[in-house]
């Protein structure tokens, strides 16, 4: 059967449909010798290339989906090869039973915390997409302490360089305050996953991020026995949970204990 070129290699694991659409408008993908345009359809039988490379899809099989969780730490980054030659989140993930590991959204350089993996790719776009409102929280240290007013303007919404942004709550959090005359800790929550927007919020508002951990996505929360550089698999139950978000629910439960960083 005849689908989208992003449908049918999300579908086979190659990747998220965000990402097949970025290989096809840098020209990376041909079908049958042809490079591909964006709406190109195609079926498992054709010759399907990456980079020169044929990809092998396979004859369908049942989704047998994977999802993991990894607690990314600061230094690396969320790609599968660096020009610059710096550790990548995949360089400790184990192989998958089938197809490879999808990240589901991106965490800068500098901020460590929750990122998702799956191998199923409609499952990854559909947490992605801006029109599933997943909620995402972080933990956020200041330098400096905000006013009332500045929190208010925060939640209100401030204009950002691609549109105005908010957040959907804002929290003091007085166990990570440090020295309060010189900095503050926030728990922030938004349904938004555009890049670097945590940190943008709070330096249009006039203040400097210093440390930033993402601890939830959607349903799922980071555990607090799971150490930076540590994975984990989640569950049967826990991929549900997930495949039904963006309603919030309680930590992801999860087999397989910590490995080591």
């Amino acid at each position: 059967m005849m689908v989208r070129l992003q449908k049918l290699l999300a579908t086979a694991g190659i990747g998220s449909r965000r990402q097949v659409e970025e290989w096809i408008a840098a020209g990376r993908l041909t079908v049958a010798g042809r490079v591909a345009k964006l709406g190109d359809r195609a079926a498992i039988g054709d010759e399907i290339r990456l980079d020169g490379r044929r990809l092998d899809l396979g004859p369908p099989q049942p989704a047998a989906r994977q999802v993991l969780l990894y607690h990314k730490p600061t230094g690396e980054v969320t790609t599968r090869h660096d020009p610059q030659g710096r550790p990548t989140v995949f360089d400790r993930l184990p192989p998958p039973q089938r197809g490879r590991w999808i990240v589901v959204g991106r965490l800068d350089v500098n901020t460590s915390g929750l990122l998702l993996f799956t191998t199923d790719g409609e499952l990854a776009h559909r947490l992605m997409h801006p029109s599933s409102g997943i909620e995402r929280e972080y933990l956020v240290r200041l330098r400096g302490r905000p006013g009332a007013d500045t929190l208010g303007r925060l939640l209100r919404g401030i204009p950002l360089d691609d549109g105005p942004a908010a957040f959907d709550s804002v929290e003091e959090e007085p166990s990570l305050a440090g020295d309060p005359a010189r900095n503050a800790s926030y728990r922030v929550v938004l349904h938004e996953g555009r890049n670097r927007e945590v940190r943008r919020l709070w330096e249009a508002a006039g203040y400097e991020v210093s440390r930033l951990l993402r601890v939830r996505y959607g349903p799922v929360s980071l555990p607090p026995d799971l150490r930076a550089a540590q994975w984990r698999l989640l569950d049967d139950a826990a991929v549900e949970r997930l495949a039904g978000a963006p309603a919030p629910a309680a930590p992801g439960t999860a087999r397989s204990t910590p490995r080591p960083a």
